[in-house]
């Protein structure tokens, strides 16, 4: 039984298996994500402190990329697909922080909601697979699973 948090954050297992335990935590992050940035309207996802340049917004648009950098290309070896594949990377790293100044706060979430259920859509399929993370290693040497 999930037990959720007065925020709406499932609480990860307190005890469970490697991946029960991994996921867990994963999605706990990304509940915690999701409630700071709930809410927040364009001009608070624009609004820097300090020094720094970053923003809930960029946050949004970095972390939609690594999820599916993690997710997709990782994992699942796939090609980067548009917005992010169109990205001169080379001379603009930093185009998900800054780009997402173009991007109404709908947009931004959805993105990032998007690439999250992905992620757990490849994952769940990667598990039900059977793959172990050897076999997975193993593949991404030589294309071999070790069968």
């Amino acid at each position: 039984m999930t037990v959720i948090d007065d925020h709406g954050r499932p609480e990860p297992p307190i005890a469970a298996d490697e991946v029960a335990t991994l996921l867990g935590f994963l999605d706990y992050q990304r509940a915690t994500f999701a409630w700071k940035t709930n809410g927040v309207d364009a001009a608070g996802l624009q609004t820097t402190i300090a020094a720094s340049s970053m923003t809930l917004g960029g946050m949004l648009k970095h972390l939609a990329l690594v999820e599916l950098w993690w997710f997709s290309e990782v994992l699942e070896g796939n090609e980067r697909q548009p917005p992010w594949s169109e990205v001169d990377w080379n001379s603009d790293p930093d185009w998900d922080w800054h780009s997402s100044f173009d991007d109404s706060p709908d947009q931004l979430r959805g993105l990032w909601q998007e690439t999250v259920d992905g992620s757990r859509s490849l994952t769940a399929a990667a598990l039900r697979s059977g793959t172990g993370h050897a076999d997975l290693l193993r593949e991404a040497i030589d294309g071999e699973t070790g069968e």
